[in-house]
């Protein structure tokens, strides 16, 4: 049995037990604590804290100690609108930093540095919240007929989805806002409480990102009303509803680009990027000619897509929309070419339309790489966190056989040790602050990713995987049928409908009712659980094989231990326990309670959930 050393590390986060919560000021003090255990050898603890860019150093107070740790509090101004610090440590032979990517015996630059911001963090509701996406064209009819477009290719509900070529767009299924609503039992039956949909505006695809015009639903999904009657009911079951939205892109057949093509002295001839030697004559997102890219460069533009009540953004969060938040389609791109960098500025813009009109709306970006630029709480509130999750935890639990791409990447997905799992994941959460971190879209796949159950092959790693989602911090995010174990090579073939006569009659070819249970079980477990939806991250045991952490908050400790294979086990420190013996809360795993010890079985693959204290 091994022996874990991670917990022997000092320790501290953005979390209730190391920094107060709530939103300081410019000019509060804020008190940060620290937690080292007994057997450190520092002599003293040193906060460096980093004030209009000049580092200064703040000696920590001993505040409480006992024969297992001690707890070391500093005063932190908070000086510029996002303070950064971190700890020394003076040891016996020199020192040590501690940041958030861990414990470092030689100088680091401070981009992993601990922040407090004065920014508000995404809305309180999203703590708790469990996000469910869906793609309109795919979730369910309700049966009203109506007429498929001349540029679609229609498709009986049980046809697999076209995965490449040029079909992908415009394979139609016919799914409806109203047939969402018929189903939201299912929803509240898993236990989701905040449906995410993908685009409702009018375009000529199945995807909805070429959008013709923002000013109405698309009829094929029902018009306005029947996306009115979707918010309603959402509402009246206690539920939300987010929209998505491109800032950075319109369609081709858009009403503003077909003005700009027909009259260049327009003011939406300003909207757009024009491009005189290309063959297109406009700039298009990634060169897709059906997606020509906008332009901030002027006012115009961003009055009639993020700037007040009667923007887009704007119209959609009032009545009789109200819309819950927005997810923001490609948001690292908007405001982005060439020498142009708008997108704070556009970014901030659309935060401040939002907070005025709801300020309980969330906001939320998309980036499949690193955020850390855009996510300093100012505009974006949280991110898709395919960086800091999705795609380490994808590297942990992927079938060694896959033929899978990476997301991006002109290889396969790499299968790699928890070490580089976690490594990964520190690197990127560390580069934000933890409120940013506490709320992130963390997601197992998406609308643009494979399938979950493609990707990791064996059921039993999708429960490992779904209990790292409801247990790591963040708010959990699935894509409609992973809980009901889709499959999908890419993201266009993932986009599978869901099979409902299966889904009532208790499972089929397309429908595992077993990971159905497991999903519910585990949304159950992270409501029922205080450290899940607000505590702090402390890793405990990190192996090839296994990933073992705690989840912490004043009134609870809650130990997770996640495995991809069988491992040897570990051995924890007694005193975490509070009591004789632990409570499970998930999973079949073995933990032993003995004098000197808490001793984790080697069990796997599965994941157990465990309440300590």
């Amino acid at each position: 049995m091994t022996v874990n050393h991670l917990l022997d590390q000092p320790h501290h986060d953005g979390s209730e037990l190391y920094v107060p919560q709530g939103t300081p000021d410019l000019g509060d003090v804020v008190p940060v604590r620290f937690r080292v255990p007994a057997s450190g050898t520092e002599r003293a603890l040193w906060v460096r804290t980093v004030r209009d860019a000049e580092p200064r150093m703040v000696q920590a107070r001993l505040e409480r100690a006992d024969e297992h740790e001690r707890w070391y509090v500093a005063d932190v101004p908070v000086h510029n609108p996002v303070t950064s610090y971190r700890a020394l440590l003076d040891e016996p032979g020199g020192y040590r930093w501690l940041n958030g990517r861990g414990l470092f015996s030689r100088d680091v630059p401070d981009a992993a540095d601990f922040r407090l911001t004065v920014h508000e963090p995404a809305p309180a509701w999203t703590a708790s919240a469990v996000v469910y996406q869906i793609f309109p064209d795919r979730f369910a009819r309700s049966g009203v007929e109506r007429a498929f477009p001349e540029w679609s290719q229609p498709a009986d509900w049980d046809d697999e989805p076209i995965g490449r070529g040029p079909s992908t767009p415009v394979q139609l299924y016919g799914g409806d806002l109203l047939g969402i609503e018929q189903r939201l039992d299912h929803l509240q039956r898993l236990g989701v409480d905040t449906v995410y949909l993908t685009p409702v505006f009018p375009s000529q695809s199945n995807h909805r990102y070429d959008a013709s015009t923002f000013d109405h639903v698309d009829p094929l999904l029902g018009g306005d009303e029947a996306l009115v009657s979707l918010r309603r009911a959402l509402h009246g079951r206690g539920m939300r509803l987010v929209g998505d939205f491109t800032t950075n892109h319109t369609g081709v057949a858009h009403e503003w680009f077909e003005r700009a093509l027909r009259d260049r002295s327009s003011e939406e001839a300003e909207f757009y990027y024009w491009d005189k030697e290309s063959d297109l004559g406009y700039v298009a997102w990634l060169d897709v000619p059906s997606l020509p890219k906008l332009n901030y460069g002027g006012s115009a533009l961003a009055r009639r897509m993020v700037d007040g009540p009667d923007s887009v953004i704007g119209r959609w969060l009032a009545e009789p929309f109200a819309l819950d938040g927005w997810r923001i389609d490609v948001a690292n791109m908007t405001g982005r070419y060439a020498s142009d960098d708008f997108t704070h500025q556009v970014a901030r813009t659309v935060r401040a339309t939002m907070t005025a009109l709801n300020p309980d709306a969330v906001l939320v970006s998309e980036h499949f790489h690193d955020a850390a630029g855009d996510l300093t709480g100012e505009g974006w509130q949280v991110n898709m966190n395919y960086s800091a999750f999705t795609k380490p935890l994808w590297t942990w639990l992927v079938d060694p056989a896959t033929t899978l791409d990476f997301l991006g990447v002109p290889t396969t997905i790499p299968r790699r040790d928890g070490r580089s799992v976690v490594e990964t994941m520190r690197e990127f959460d560390a580069t934000v602050p933890w409120k940013v971190t506490a709320r992130q879209w963390n997601m197992l796949g998406s609308h643009d990713t494979p399938r979950l159950r493609t990707v990791v092959g064996d059921p039993r790693l999708v429960e490992v995987a779904a209990g790292l989602l409801f247990t790591y911090p963040g708010t959990p995010a699935l894509f409609a049928g992973d809980e009901g174990g889709a499959t999908g090579t890419n993201g266009e073939h993932g986009r599978v409908p869901m099979p409902w006569d299966q889904i009532e009659a208790g499972g089929g070819p397309r429908w595992d009712a077993r990971t159905f249970e497991v999903y519910r079980s585990l949304v159950a477990l992270r409501r029922s659980s205080r450290a899940l939806r607000e505590g702090g991250l402390r890793w405990a045991v990190v192996e090839d094989d296994a990933l073992v952490y705690l989840r912490e908050t004043a009134d609870e400790r809650v130990l997770v231990v996640a495995a991809r294979a069988p491992w040897a086990g570990a051995a924890l420190p007694r005193h975490l326990l509070s009591g004789a013996r632990a409570e499970r809360l998930h999973g079949v795993g073995t933990l032993d309670v003995a004098t000197d010890a808490l001793r984790v079985g080697g069990d796997g693959p599965g994941v157990s959930v465990w309440r300590l204290a």
